[in-house]
């Protein structure tokens, strides 16, 4: 057998044993003893340690931003005009009960029942028990209500409905409550299903407060477009909270939504251009049975301080028929920026086709998976925090691209998961392999994960970026795990935990990686340093869980040189999710196993 000796590990006192690689084919297995009392690299003296040189901003030089996805759907209604009037013009309606006084005559008053049938602009206050303001205008202008300390209930129908308008826009003056109540029965067939019903497009703005008591069906529903500009609004639903049928835009405002459907909803099937949710900015506080934010299209955030609870919580465990995510696009999610936290018993964040995360913070704990799409999935940047995930980040029928950002995920099955189709689908390699690749190009990841820590089901491309993975304690899942290839060319990846199916970087790599494979499993918080013979150090790493093996590749490993490897010590720095980046590291008094990399890839047992 013309075989050639790829690994060598050294000890000062010890000859150490070579193994040759099985078959002399393509990884090389290098057998020694991580004994503390052999080897002679006992130094005691301290070592700085540096940080990982970790980008978390987005390298990707043209993102799909939100701007970008909205030239895809159709515009909307609103003009600044809508929120500006002249308060010369304004006709009053003044509300007492059981009847009602106006100084319009383009207003009827018929019992309850207050009707405007022309465009204009009126200033609504008083009360209204069991009645309806009705809208009727055929005219081509804006009808204008400025709720001014309005209060209707119905006990049978929608309190406010606008069955015909050129636009209809509703202002909130400022210092003013406004409340809708409707009861729990409305006409039979009828079209309104909400307390504040329209079937014209539909603006809302104003400083003022809306409390919305839907104890029929939906709370706010524009049939058409609906803008909220601004506002206090407060709604509690039988089922959906807030819902434009070809779109619902919010710019602004504070929301408190209780909703036994979803909480703010856009769902025109009909038309590929329509059904997008749109939130620039705002306060919300959405509790649901549903899902917080459901787009029949595209859910798209560019701003926003978000709190959602959909479906009980991450502790709740619902049926698979339900849905209960924090935001949903059926087709696309963009996240641009924003603050959310997510506590669903579903997905956090979820697509059936392609999401794109730029920016913003998301806090996500769910009963499902933190972030998913069924297709692409690329992260430019942001932060994106899994507390709690049945699997972290996953994708399925595209590449999963990771540009920037910082991710951690924390699951109980795989942490980062490129699903793929494995051989089952049209584009699938052979043995079980998918033809999709998780490209890792920057940013920041850090996984704790029972199942595998990353498992690619095709193939893995890290080219910059930090990956950090406490892994899984059984031998049935690997700290990294991939079907294809695993092509490292720049970045730094450690990957502690089982030792069963552990994987490292393949020998197509550019940088040089080893896996290490312990006899005796390590103890939870033992600090793991490797430090170079120039006594640079190399890791400072502290798993959160047992482990046998460690997979690591950095700038700071090459061929052709040493290493000294130990377990214990202290360090004066804090980690960071385990990973020291700064202080120093005094060793044990214990002595070192040192190695020697003699190929791009080494595969060492101690």
């Amino acid at each position: 057998m013309n075989c050639t000796v790829l690994h060598t590990l050294k000890y000062s006192a010890v000859l150490a044993a070579v193994a040759l690689a099985a078959a002399c084919g393509g990884s090389d297995a290098v057998t020694g003893s991580d004994d503390d009392s052999s080897g002679t690299n006992n130094s005691s003296s301290s070592v700085a340690v540096s940080a990982l040189s970790c980008s978390e901003s987005g390298v990707n030089a043209n993102p799909f931003t939100v701007a970008r996805a909205l030239a895809s759907y159709a515009g909307h209604h609103e003009l600044a005009s809508d929120y500006t009037w002249n308060s010369a013009d304004e006709a009053t309606i003044t509300l007492n009960g059981t009847s009602a006084t106006t100084n319009s005559t383009a207003v009827t008053i018929s019992g309850t029942t207050v009707t405007v049938k022309a465009q204009g602009t009126y200033r609504v206050s008083g009360t209204l028990a069991d009645g309806q303001l009705l809208v009727t205008s055929k005219d081509t202008g804006v009808v204008r209500l400025i709720l001014d300390g309005a209060a209707i209930s119905n006990s049978g129908d929608a309190p406010l409905f606008v069955t015909k308008a050129a636009k209809a826009v509703i202002i909130l003056a400022d210092n003013s409550v406004n409340t809708l109540t409707d009861g729990t029965t409305y006409p039979a067939n009828a079209d309104q299903n909400a307390a504040l019903f329209s079937k014209a497009n539909l603006s809302i703005g104003g400083n003022g407060a809306l409390v919305v008591n839907a104890r029929f069906n939906d709370g706010i529903t524009g049939k058409d477009g609906l803008v909220i500009n601004s506002g206090k609004i407060t709604v509690t639903s039988v089922d959906d909270a807030v819902r434009g049928k070809d779109y619902l835009i919010v710019r602004n405002g504070t929301f408190t939504l209780t909703a036994g459907g979803d909480g703010l909803k856009s769902d025109q099937e009909d038309d590929a251009t329509l059904g997008y949710v749109l939130v620039n900015n705002g306060t919300f506080g959405v509790t649901s049975t549903g899902d917080g934010i459901q787009a029949q299209t595209a859910a798209l955030v560019t701003g926003g301080t978000f709190t959602f609870k959909n479906g009980g919580g991450s502790n709740v465990v619902i049926a698979d028929s339900l849905s209960a995510k924090g935001v949903k696009g059926d087709s696309l999610v963009v996240i641009d920026g924003g603050t959310i936290t997510i506590d669903a018993a579903d997905d956090g964040l979820h697509t059936n086709r392609s999401m794109v995360v730029n920016g913003g913070s998301v806090t996500i704990a769910t009963g499902d998976d933190g972030v998913h799409a069924d297709l692409d999935l690329t992260i430019n940047g942001g932060n994106i925090n899994v507390t709690r995930s049945y699997e972290g980040v996953e994708n399925s029928l595209a590449d999963m691209v990771i540009n920037g950002g910082t991710i951690r995920v924390v699951s109980s099955d795989d942490g980062v998961n490129l699903a793929g189709a494995g051989d089952t689908q049209p584009g699938g390699v052979g043995g079980g392999a998918s033809a999709y690749t998780l490209r890792i190009n920057g940013g920041r990841i850090t996984v704790f994960a029972s199942g595998d820590g990353i498992d690619a089901n095709g193939s893995i491309v890290m080219s910059g970026g930090c990956a950090i993975v406490h892994g899984p304690t059984s031998n049935n899942n690997a700290p990294v795990d991939y079907d294809g290839s695993f092509q490292m060319t720049g970045g730094f990846l450690v990957a502690a935990g089982s030792s069963g199916m552990a994987q490292a970087p393949g020998t197509s790599s550019t940088q040089a990686a080893v896996l290490l494979t312990l006899g005796t499993t390590r103890a939870a918080g033992t600090v793991v340093h490797i430090q170079s013979s120039t006594g640079e150090s190399v890791l400072d790493f502290a798993p959160s869980k047992a482990f046998q093996s460690i997979a690591l590749s950095t700038p700071k490993l090459a061929t052709g040189k040493s290493y000294s490897l130990y377990f214990g010590g202290t360090e004066s720095g804090t980690a960071t999710d385990g990973s020291y980046e700064s202080g120093t590291y005094t060793p044990p008094s214990s002595t070192a196993s040192t190695f020697t990399l003699s190929s791009i890839v080494s595969r060492l047992t101690f």
